[in-house]
């Protein structure tokens, strides 16, 4: 699954969207079916109507009366004959004729409910209906006639759009033949149309139907990225807590649910910075008040006799001192006061590494020579100075590489030395303070088992990462890895591109 198919905002987006047409289109086809249910129901109520005017128009006239009003009542759209048998004997059940044959009922006596026939049948039959193309040609208008014609010579179907509008779509579909026993004995024959009705899919709804949609869509997008927006300044916030614990207090604005969110990590901040200061002031206290009674047993010391004694006594000072300094140093490392500023990433590697090759120290530096970054200085020289020390120290040599990470977005630094490497399962455990490798707490094999904690402090507080591994040839590389877009001043607009 793609990143951006993995973010809140897209997830909310696409189930909004696809409700949204889901609903939509569920809508339509509940209005659709509605819409010809009911149009069916009004044509057949229109259409029964219109049958049982002529019914009655007829019912009372004599045998020349009646063939005359017959011939009075055909035309565009209804055609009326009448005959001694009738010519629809069975009824249709298709909806056409099941809406007229209910709304006939609801005219007549219900006497004569069982008395009548309703049939549906295709217009291209038409042709062998002699006495319906003989009344349209004898009584109707001269359209009417000239549809007649047509039927009989067998061109109906090649009538122009113009004369298919005009004569009703009188062929353009089915028809229904309704055929109503008359008091005399004779069967009065009504051809009426079928109810023909555009389809709702015409291009014109498309086009409203699809902008009404990107409309839906835009303001969709623009109502989830104003809802998710908190969310990605609270993510900015945590992000930059981790790297600046000093860094202002979220706004407290927005809905109530985001105010509480802001409200309490706003607290937490506060919580966290109280306990690194208190945790400060304490070590500073204790080193402080410890460094008088060392100061007091270093003069006593040198009152011992013995020369050998004397020596192992100054040594054990001096090793609580050291203890002592390196423990208040990275107490103090999460309240450092360094300000972040542009740099250059490369120059600082070549200039410690230059400095340590100055000392005699076989370091060699393989890199660019610019490397553009945002950071603190200080610290950053300070991992730098204790990766280069710790790989001369146990490795012989250091040899620093600085590149770019396949997608472009980190620095890589790759320290590399020739000692005998760390085992797998204790390269974890080098970073916890206060662990050394070597147990013996000699100052000479190693200081007090703080400075892989301080690096990883400092790495991390750059949004970065730090991994050890053992090279197959022999050695163990330490890879450093630091965004190169690192800016602790960014907002959350910058975070919610991510």
């Amino acid at each position: 699954m793609k990143a951006g198919s993995q973010s809140l905002r897209t997830r909310i987006t696409v189930v909004l969207l696809v409700g949204l047409i889901a609903s939509n289109l569920i809508g339509f086809f509940i209005y659709t079916g509605d819409r010809s249910t009911a149009l069916l129901s009004v044509t057949g109520t229109n259409n029964a109507a219109r049958v049982v005017s002529v019914v009655q128009s007829l019912e009372n006239l004599s045998g020349a009366q009646r063939e005359a009003a017959a011939c009075a009542q055909s035309g565009p759209g209804l055609a009326v004959v009448i005959s001694q048998n009738p010519m629809a004997t069975t009824n249709s059940t298709s909806p056409q004729a099941r809406n007229l044959r209910a709304g006939l009922r609801d005219f007549l006596d219900s006497s004569s409910h069982d008395s009548f026939a309703v049939v549906e049948f295709n217009a291209s039959t038409f042709v062998d209906n002699n006495p319906f193309i003989q009344v349209l040609s004898r009584c109707g208008s001269p359209s009417s006639r000239a549809m007649s014609e047509m039927m009989g010579s067998g061109r109906m179907m090649q009538m122009s759009p113009q004369a298919n509008r005009m004569m009703q779509h009188w062929f353009a579909g089915d028809a229904l033949l309704v055929s109503y026993p008359l008091q005399n004995g004779s069967w009065l024959n009504i051809l009426t149309q079928t109810p023909q009705f555009e389809p709702v899919w015409r291009s014109r709804f498309v086009l409203a139907f699809l902008v009404i949609a990107a409309g839906i869509a835009l303001l969709s997008i623009w109502v989830v990225r104003q809802s998710t927006e908190p969310l990605a300044l609270l993510a900015w916030a945590a992000e930059r807590l981790g790297r600046d614990v000093h860094a202002p207090d979220l706004p407290e604005n927005g809905p109530s649910e985001v105010k509480k969110a802001a409200r309490a990590f706003n607290n937490m901040q506060r919580r966290l910075r109280r306990l690194i200061t208190d945790r400060t002031r304490i070590l500073a206290a204790i080193s402080h008040d410890l460094r008088t009674p060392i100061t007091r047993l270093r003069l006593r010391a040198e009152f011992v006799d013995d020369d050998e004694q004397r020596e192992k006594m100054l040594d054990d000072l001096a090793q609580m001192e050291s203890m002592i300094s390196a423990t208040l140093a990275f107490a103090r490392l999460d309240s450092s006061d360094e300000k972040v500023q542009p740099l250059d990433l490369a120059g600082l590697v070549r200039t410690v590494c230059d400095d340590a090759a100055e000392l005699g120290r076989d370091v060699s530096y393989d890199g660019p020579d610019h490397a553009p970054l945002v950071g603190r200085a200080i610290a950053l020289r300070r991992v730098l100075e204790n990766l280069v020390d710790n790989a001369v120290k146990y490795g012989k040599r250091a040899s620093v590489i600085l590149g770019i990470s396949a997608d472009g977005e980190n620095y890589l630094i790759y320290v590399d030395d020739e000692g005998p490497g760390i085992p797998e399962e204790a390269q974890a455990k080098v970073f916890e303070p206060f662990h050394r490798i070597e147990t013996s707490r000699n100052r000479e094999t190693g200081g007090v088992g703080l400075g892989l904690s301080v690096v990883r402090s400092i790495i991390q507080g750059h949004g970065g990462n730090i991994a050890l591994a053992n090279r197959p040839e022999g050695g163990l590389r330490v890879t450093v890895e630091l965004p190169k877009t690192l800016n602790l001043k960014d907002g959350p607009a910058a975070a919610a591109k991510k």
